[in-house]
């Protein structure tokens, strides 16, 4: 397994914005065992997380310092990092993250 811990930032609302395009993070295709995103602590705006059909209204919402985590360490089964994408309600808003992969 390896660990990694990095930020995506939405720079227009309304566009969703993958996880996995973030610099230096792995490929997409990783499969994901463990993922914790938070809110950046000087957001100004809501940032809603999920998957492809995320949007600048829809998916987890996050306002700053809240974060939310998925742990499949203890089942057999993971994830695409594909799958995971964020937007928010205002240009420029930040979510940190971290997961490990298989």
């Amino acid at each position: 397994m390896k660990f990694y811990a990095n930020r995506s930032r939405v720079g227009t609302a309304g566009t969703a914005v993958a996880l996995s395009a973030a610099t230096g993070s792995p490929d997409a295709k990783s499969k994901i065992k463990f993922i914790q995103v938070s809110a950046r602590t000087g957001n100004s705006a809501i940032i809603y997380f999920g998957t492809s059909g995320v949007s600048s209204t829809l998916g987890y919402e996050l306002s700053a310092n809240d974060n939310v985590t998925i742990d499949l360490i203890g089942s057999v089964g993971s994830l695409p990092f594909a799958d995971f994408y964020a937007d928010a309600s205002a240009n420029d808003q930040d979510i940190d993250w971290v997961i490990v992969t298989e």
